[in-house]
């Protein structure tokens, strides 16, 4: 598939993307090789082949979903310069 220099104009527009006109027919032969590319990967079968997550198989460790505080606040407040009532204490920044 061949992207024209129009198409190109109205993806940079829609992209919110600034190019030069110099730059549309560059940008239209990048844009028409990526669906050149993407028109190859179509034709890949890929019927049967399931899902993975890394070359090698292996199962993601697995813990119960429980809300909980952390009971660790008294630490992760002994690193803040200014805590106050168990919060970090910041400047104040807006009027």
């Amino acid at each position: 598939m061949s992207i024209d220099i129009d198409t190109a104009r109205r993806v940079a527009h829609l992209a919110r993307i600034a190019v030069e006109e110099d730059d549309l027919p560059a940008l239209a032969g990048e844009l028409s090789n990526i669906l050149t590319f993407m028109e190859q990967l179509n034709e890949v079968d890929v019927e049967g082949v399931e899902p993975m997550t890394s070359v090698t198989p292996m199962r993601l460790k697995r813990r119960e979903d429980v809300v909980t505080d952390g009971d660790q606040a008294e630490k992760v407040l002994s690193n803040a310069p200014d805590a106050r009532e168990g919060f970090f204490a910041v400047p104040k920044v807006v009027e």
